[in-house]
């Protein structure tokens, strides 16, 4: 049985539920098959995986990458439980500067692809283990960022802790970054 795929209010954004199968050893689940995602949408392929792991209350984010080195990511909580974001960053987008939070956790097993022209950060419910699987591979000289909790994106990040590292508190807000135009 093949998995969900969700169009969500934002244009691009998709929220996956993979078929799991459990049995008395656990489980099994497929979490990227080309062809599928393809017929539901997502025709990428993904070049790099990436993974960090956070202790409870802590952000990351809201990160991405300038053209033409923009990543598409296929996000996944693979141990404890985040509150993932994506922000259209996307100038003429008629979604621009809104955002999509989910929850996304070892337990739902869910996983939010983001295509490019999207700013993506999470917040750790307990601490978290989170894989991405992104479409272009890291470029130092194209990453930017934007502020976790800039005013206008009004992000209703839960109630906790917020540690941020020093990169991230130093992020302009959305109306002072470079955005896809």
């Amino acid at each position: 049985m093949p998995s969900n795929f969700l169009s969500l209010d934002l244009a691009g954004l998709v929220l996956i539920e993979p078929k799991v199968f459990k049995d008395s050893r656990g489980f099994f689940l497929e979490s990227y098959r080309y062809s599928e995602f393809k017929n539901n949408g997502i025709p990428e392929t993904f070049v790099q995986i990436n993974r960090s792991t956070s202790t409870a209350g802590v952000i990351r984010g809201l990160h991405y990458q300038l053209p033409p080195f923009g990543q598409g990511k296929l996000v996944s909580c693979i141990k404890g439980e985040i509150f993932d974001v994506a922000v259209d960053i996307r100038k003429h987008s008629p979604t621009f500067s809104k955002w999509h939070g989910v929850i996304l956790s070892d337990q739902n097993k869910k996983m939010l692809f983001i295509p490019e022209g999207f700013a993506h950060g999470f917040y750790t419910l307990q601490e978290a283990d989170v894989m991405y699987q992104t479409t272009n591979e890291y470029a130092p000289q194209s990453e930017r960022g934007i502020i976790w909790n800039d005013p206008e994106l009004n992000i209703d990040w839960p109630d906790g802790l917020r540690v941020t590292s020093e990169k991230d508190k130093e992020y302009p807000l959305l109306k002072n970054a470079e955005v896809f135009e």
